[in-house]
């Protein structure tokens, strides 16, 4: 009968008339497949997409400046806290989608419906096979012990990534405690935070520090890179996924809102309620190494190979909600 009732809805959503002429899509994404999708969209509602790019919060400040005159209707970013910061800068507004609701987990979604998850990224521990065993891994609060002196690699404080990761350990382990540990690894690490996911990657590869804490598909990019180096870099890593006896390994998403100011809001809707469709979700984890938020989505063979894992449950609110506690931790810690 749920097969039933979404295959209907699926019709429903593809087969009626089009809402709109055109829809714009702020997006801090920068990926060829979803500019395929976009296409794939077009094609299905007769409805245009305009893709405006830029830095995320490039895109926040344009829409606060824009106010009810933006010409955007919908807003694609990376990382729960940066959602949060736009509901709560007021350019994004609520819809109640039963399709939605169904198939994004509640914890990948804003409970009100401001927006929605559409795929998910693990951060994990990327390790150098060659200098560190697997059985000497365990969990992110491990690697504030005297053993990994020197030996870890991690981006900026500044990073969202990172600002989320603590936001989570905040919500788990207390402030005192995200505060001791940020301060711990900051004193383990093998040099100053600078550089990308890919860069503390690239480090570890040329033998600067034995661990480093990135995004599970930036290690896909790498190994599907077009540069010959990064392929040999991906081929020199292994991939963990931290506190599996306990809370799982910490995830966050792309995701997307409705921008308040949107003169299309059915049409961006039916666009957000695509990219839950088995067809939107089934690209990702070929083409960006993103894991869907929908379930039963085959992986790509490469997360297959890293293996199935347990995802902390947090509901991704607190992320945002945490994440003014986590840069003071930082900044208390010393960690750039």
């Amino acid at each position: 009968m749920k097969a039933l009732f979404l295959y209907g809805l699926s019709l429903f959503l593809f087969c009626s008339a089009s809402l709109a002429d055109t829809l714009t899509i702020y997006s801090y994404r920068h990926y060829e497949s979803d500019v395929l999708l976009f296409d794939k969209f077009t094609e299905e509602t007769g409805i245009d997409v305009k893709v405006v790019k830029s830095k995320a919060g490039a895109l926040l400040e344009r829409l606060k400046a824009e106010g009810d005159q933006t010409p955007a209707d919908v807003l694609i970013t990376s990382d729960a806290g940066r959602l949060h910061q736009a509901r709560e800068a007021g350019v994004l507004q609520p819809i109640k989608s039963p399709f939605l609701e169904q198939r994004v987990p509640v914890n990948l979604r804003d409970p009100d419906g401001y927006w929605y998850g559409f795929t998910q990224r693990a951060r994990v521990l990327v390790y150098a096979p060659d200098r560190v065993t697997e059985d000497e891994l365990s969990t992110y609060e491990d690697l504030a012990a005297a053993e990994w002196r020197g030996r870890l690699l991690v981006r900026s404080s500044a990073n969202v990534y990172n600002q989320s990761l603590l936001s989570a350990m905040i919500d788990s382990n207390g402030k005192e405690q995200a505060r001791e540990w940020a301060q711990a690894v900051r004193k383990n690490m093998a040099r100053a935070p600078q550089g990308s996911d890919r860069d503390q990657m690239r480090a570890v590869a040329a033998g600067l520090g034995d661990v480093a804490i990135v995004n599970t598909y930036y290690l896909g990019l790498l190994a599907n890179s077009d540069n010959q180096k990064d392929r040999a870099v991906a081929a020199q890593l292994k991939v963990f996924f931290p506190n599996q006896s306990a809370r799982g390994t910490h995830v966050n998403v792309s995701g997307a809102g409705i921008v308040a100011g949107s003169d299309h809001v059915e049409a961006a809707q039916q666009f957000l309620e695509y990219l839950a469709t088995d067809q939107a979700q089934s690209v990702f984890p070929g083409a960006t190494f993103e894991y869907p938020v929908v379930a039963g989505i085959e992986w790509s063979p490469l997360q297959q190979k890293w293996g199935t894992f347990k995802a902390d449950a947090i509901s991704l609110t607190r992320l945002g909600e945490l994440n003014s506690d986590a840069i003071r931790c930082f900044n208390l810690a010393g960690w750039e």
